[in-house]
C-alpha cells in the first residue's frame, strides 16, 4: 500500500517555508506522494453543490481563504525533495487551456526528474467556469477532448491533434516530459468519471467515502478500460481516507493502490509514519 497526503497547498503550507518543512516531512515519514487542489477564482456567494461535503460548502463555508496554484506549488516542492511524486488533486481541465497545462507540468516533469503525476477532473463550480468564460455544460466532452490533446503534444513531435473543443497543426511543445506520457489520474465520484478512467486514464481517484460506492465505481473503471482495449488491472487505484488503520485494511482488500489522506500537518505526518505507514509497508 501506498500513502499520500491531499490538500497540501493550504494552510500553514500556502507560504515557502510550511511548504518546504511539510514536503520534508511527508518524504521522510514515508508518503510516496502530495497532492493539491486547485479553485482559480471562488466567487462569493456560490450556490453549486460542493460534492463531497454534507454541507455542500468547501473548507467549512469558508470561501476566501489562499490556495496557491498547484503547479506552481509543486514546483517549489519539487526543489525540496528527490523522490516525492508531485499530485495535482486535481486539476479542473476543462478550464484550462491544454497547450499551456501541457507546458507546464512537462516542464514541471522534467525539473522534477519525472515525478509528476496530473490528477485531473471536470470541475464542479459553475460559478467558476462563469467567471473564466468556459462553457459548464460540456465540461465533461472537453475534459475527454483536452486529455487526448494533452497526450498529442507529450509525444514525438511535431503533434498534429483535431479534435470537438481544440486543434492545433504540426507544433512543437518542448520540453518533452521525463515520462512518456505523464500519467493521467482521473478524479471523480460518478460513474463517468470511472469510464473516462478506464478510457483514457492511468489512474482512478474515486472520492468517495463509502468503500462500497468505490468498490464499483473502480469495477465500472476496470470494466470501461476492458471495453475499450486497454489492460484494465494497469489502472493505478488512489483513494481518499481518513487516517484510521481499519479504514486503510477495508480499502487494501479492495484492491487499492494508494490511500491518500488530508492535509494532517508537519506533526501528523511524522506520527501517521510511524503508526500507520510503518505498519502496512
Amino acid at each position: 500500500m501506498k500513502f499520500g497526503m491531499s490538500f497540501a497547498n493550504t494552510g500553514a503550507a500556502v507560504a515557502g517555508p510550511g511548504a518546504a518543512e511539510l514536503a520534508v516531512a511527508l518524504e521522510s515519514a514515508g508518503f510516496d506522494s502530495v497532492w493539491t487542489v486547485e479553485h482559480v477564482v471562488v466567487p462569493a456567494g456560490y450556490e453549486s453543490a460542493y460534492p463531497y461535503s454534507r454541507s455542500g460548502k468547501m473548507a467549512g463555508g469558508v470561501e476566501d481563504f489562499d490556495l496557491p496554484d498547484p503547479l506552481v506549488w509543486l514546483a517549489y516542492v519539487a526543489a525540496h525533495t528527490e523522490r516525492l511524486l508531485l499530485g495535482t488533486g486535481i486539476v479542473v481541465l476543462p478550464q484550462r487551456n491544454p497547450l499551456i497545462l501541457a507546458k507546464e507540468a512537462a516542464s514541471l516533469d522534467v525539473l522534477s526528474g519525472g515525478r509528476v503525476r496530473l490528477g485531473i477532473g471536470a470541475g464542479w463550480l459553475a460559478e467558476e467556469f462563469a467567471a473564466l468564460g468556459v462553457p459548464f455544460e460540456d465540461r465533461g466532452a472537453r475534459t475527454d477532448d483536452y486529455v487526448r490533446a494533452l497526450r498529442a503534444l507529450w509525444a514525438e513531435g511535431p503533434a498534429t491533434y483535431r479534435g470537438e473543443f481544440v486543434s492545433f497543426e504540426r507544433v512543437h511543445s518542448l520540453p518533452r516530459p521525463v515520462q512518456r506520457p505523464i500519467p493521467i489520474v482521473v478524479g471523480g465520484h460518478s460513474r463517468r468519471a470511472a469510464r473516462r478512467a478506464g478510457e483514457l486514464g492511468d489512474g482512478f481517484f474515486p472520492n468517495h467515502r463509502d468503500p462500497e460506492v468505490v468498490a464499483g465505481l473502480v469495477a465500472h473503471a476496470r470494466e470501461s478500460a476492458e471495453r475499450a482495449g486497454r489492460d484494465p488491472a494497469a489502472l493505478e487505484v488512489t483513494v481518499g481516507a481518513a487516517p484510521d488503520p481499519a479504514r486503510i485494511e477495508a480499502l487494501a482488500a479492495l484492491g487499492v493502490d494508494r490511500v491518500v489522506v488530508g492535509n494532517l500537518g508537519v506533526d501528523g505526518v511524522r506520527i501517521f509514519g510511524e503508526q500507520v505507514i510503518a505498519r502496512f509497508g
